[in-house]
């Protein structure tokens, strides 16, 4: 049968009863699927949670990073859809989110990355389209200072004066689902892995946005955990660091004209919506 949405999702000791949430979630539809499960665990114990039809489960590459894990399906070899999900091992959804997602995209074919709406857990928006980012909106954003003076700071980067419920195209697509047209790699490539982890999904977003129509689609909701490790480890926050130092070196810190033009562009026409 031929595959219409494949996906890959990147596991590292992750907890087993929220992965095979996120495995059922995916499976839980009509369309004709397939899901690659990368494990850069040290071990393969995750490998029995990780069993059933339309599965294929990879290991002993080691922890590679986050992108690495994910090329290695994007890379030619792989069987993948006409449409293809990044996905992370903490998100959830219902039946029908799908669906709706590849439908919008059937119509719309200029079309090439797709998010839908993206809620924590307990059912708070998580502001996770965004401006391309500059150093300082990503290091304020960052910054240890009230919640409300945060919320003033990274009101344009992060769209949060937006309505939630309006379709909006925006350069930066959050990594955790990740609805791609499959084509656009041909075009943009596949992930930086120079990133290990943090950035991977900045970079990306950004090349698809360069060519391809990329979209916050919020008519369908999705739950993500949403850990913030980099706030939390030591380890996690230096590679943040490493990576954020990746990706300016490689987009320009102060001069990038891109940047500029990109979120102007992006203000003027949310702003008219």
């Amino acid at each position: 049968m031929k595959i219409f949405l494949s996906s890959s999702i990147v596991i590292y000791k992750n907890d087993p009863i929220v992965l095979r949430r996120t495995i059922e979630s995916f499976l839980n539809t009509n369309l004709s699927v397939k899901l690659y499960i990368v494990d850069n665990s040290p071990t393969n114990y995750l490998e029995q949670f990780c069993k059933g039809e339309n599965i294929e489960y990879l290991f002993g590459k080691g922890n590679i990073g986050f992108g690495a894990a994910h090329n290695t399906i994007l890379r030619q070899g792989r069987k993948l859809g006409k449409y293809h999900l990044v996905l992370n091992p903490d998100v959830y959804f219902s039946a029908g989110v799908l669906e709706s997602l590849v439908d919008y995209m059937n119509i719309n074919q200029d079309v090439g990355l797709v998010m839908p709406k993206i809620l924590y857990p307990q059912g708070q928006v998580q502001y996770l389209p965004k401006l391309l980012p500059s150093p300082w909106s990503i290091i304020k954003r960052k910054l240890p200072i009230p919640k409300s003076l945060k919320n003033r700071i990274v009101n344009n980067y992060e769209l949060r004066f937006v309505d939630e419920n309006k379709i909006i195209e925006v350069p930066i697509i959050s990594g955790c689902f990740s609805l791609f047209r499959t084509t656009v790699f041909e075009k943009i490539g596949i992930y930086d892995d120079r990133f290990f982890m943090y950035f991977e999904d900045f970079d990306i977003s950004r090349r698809v946005h360069k060519h391809f129509k990329t979209i916050y689609y919020p008519n369908v909701f999705v739950y993500h955990g949403y850990e913030r490790g980099a706030q939390k480890s030591w380890r996690l926050f230096k590679i943040f660091l490493s990576s954020f130092v990746k990706y300016f070196n490689k987009w320009g810190w102060i001069a990038d004209s891109e940047r500029v033009v990109v979120n102007k562009l992006t203000l003027s026409k949310v702003k008219n919506k």
